[in-house]
């Protein structure tokens, strides 16, 4: 909590982005340099009360005494925020959008088109509302290795951050973590129908599904081996895990997840095409 801390200004105030200016007030950073501009008056009300942030209706207002400014606006409305915030951006100001499928490209003309435009794409993930995120940040040639920094500091307030190197690689992050939450929630799911066709009463199986999705990911983040040699120990041969896994094995689960994640990042790439419209 320091005069040095820039000011921050979130076009949109959603979920996403209330989690990471939540994130932010609770790892120290000063509340007064966060400014969360929405056309919702009411959920203002509350994100000030709650996190003593300011608050405001009118994005270029936002703007005004700013450092960074986020974009957390929906992907249909990206391209008319811009235009409408370009003629009010300062120089050197950094630009972090967190929208799904808005190219740098895009974003860069919507925002006037100033080869000095320092800008930074994000791709965050749910878990980020409960800090527990992992987000996949891309900046383009303008960003410095300070605003770099910056952008890797903000979205580490709700998790764990990775650059690429290439945009390209935005679509492979979209389908490992973007909407990597889904594949588990659908596979805690399977589980959960699984138990009771065995016989188990359904908040019981959904307990032990959840229970067991949790530890393991918790067992894998704080392991010194990778996932492979725990998978190993935990797979004795001829045991009951190891049926388990060659029937995965056996009906081509790798393939499935495989096709299931190109699937993803091929859709990444078409609404990324047609956003730019």
């Amino acid at each position: 909590m320091t005069d040095s801390q820039p000011t921050v200004a979130f076009i949109g105030a959603g979920n996403m982005a209330g989690s990471i200016f939540g994130g932010l007030v609770a790892n120290g950073y000063n509340a007064q340099r966060i400014i969360a501009s929405d056309p919702k008056p009411d959920a203002l009300a509350k994100l000030q009360a709650s996190l003593n942030i300011r608050t405001t209706t009118d994005n270029r207002e936002a703007l005004a005494a700013t450092d960074i400014v986020v974009l957390a606006v929906k992907p249909q409305v990206m391209k008319a925020v811009c235009c409408d915030l370009a003629p009010h951006l300062k120089p050197g100001t950094l630009v972090i959008s967190i929208a799904a499928g808005i190219s740098a490209a895009s974003l860069h003309t919507w925002l006037g088109g100033n080869q000095d435009l320092a800008l930074v794409r994000c791709m965050p993930n749910t878990p980020s509302l409960v800090q527990a995120g992992a987000s996949g940040l891309f900046a383009t040639p303008s960003v410095s290795d300070k605003q770099k920094q910056q952008a890797e500091s903000i979205m580490a307030a709700v998790g764990s951050v990775c650059w690429v190197n290439n945009e390209e690689d935005i679509h492979a992050v979209t389908a490992v973590s973007g909407s990597g939450p889904a594949y588990f929630f659908l596979m805690i799911e399977a589980m959960t129908d699984a138990g009771v066709a065995q016989g188990l009463n359904k908040d019981t199986a959904a307990r032990l599904a959840l229970d067991t999705a949790y530890g393991a990911a918790k067992l894998a983040v704080n392991s010194d081996v990778d996932v492979v040699e725990l998978r190993r120990r935990v797979t004795s041969p001829n045991g009951t895990t190891a049926e388990a896994i060659a029937s995965f094995e056996n009906n081509n689960y790798r393939v499935i997840v495989a096709d299931a994640m190109q699937a993803c990042a091929d859709r990444s790439r078409q609404l990324a095409e047609q956003l730019a419209d």
